[in-house]
């Protein structure tokens, strides 16, 4: 789970919410605040709300193109049970919340995934395994 988590404006524009997710190296914007978010922009919002309908992303803001409202889970929920949130609404990123309070953290798609990698013995057995090859 990320803690930190930067936030945008529901006026900063499309275009910006792209510079900024390309600064952090991340796919998603959660827009409004800690204590009062409004909702999220991913990548995909602007790929398929902004440049495919052929919309000017200086002059779409986040709140024309945001999902809302936010798909949480609690910081108290295991793994399955946030997997479970993603796949039943098709997200890859979800908002961690105290009830209606604010946001705590950002957990992904990607986080978990690393989760149930390190858990399992794949990676360790194929460093082994690596380690035991003959040189090439």
């Amino acid at each position: 789970m990320t803690r930190f988590v930067d936030f945008a404006a529901p006026e900063d524009s499309a275009q910006a919410l792209a510079e900024l997710m390309g600064d952090l190296d991340v796919g998603a914007v959660p827009i409004g605040t800690m204590e009062e978010p409004l909702g999220v922009v991913t990548d995909r919002d602007i790929l398929y709300r902004v440049v495919a309908k052929g919309l000017d992303p200086v002059r779409t803001t986040a709140r024309d193109i945001l999902s809302s409202p936010l798909v949480a889970c609690g910081p108290e929920d295991d793994l399955d049970r946030a997997m479970d949130l993603m796949a039943v609404n098709h997200v890859r990123r979800l908002a961690v919340r105290r009830g209606d309070g604010p946001l705590v953290g950002w957990i992904t798609l990607s986080d978990i995934s690393r989760k149930l990698l390190l858990d399992t013995e794949a990676v360790p057995n194929a460093l082994r395994e690596v380690e035991a090859a003959p040189a090439a």
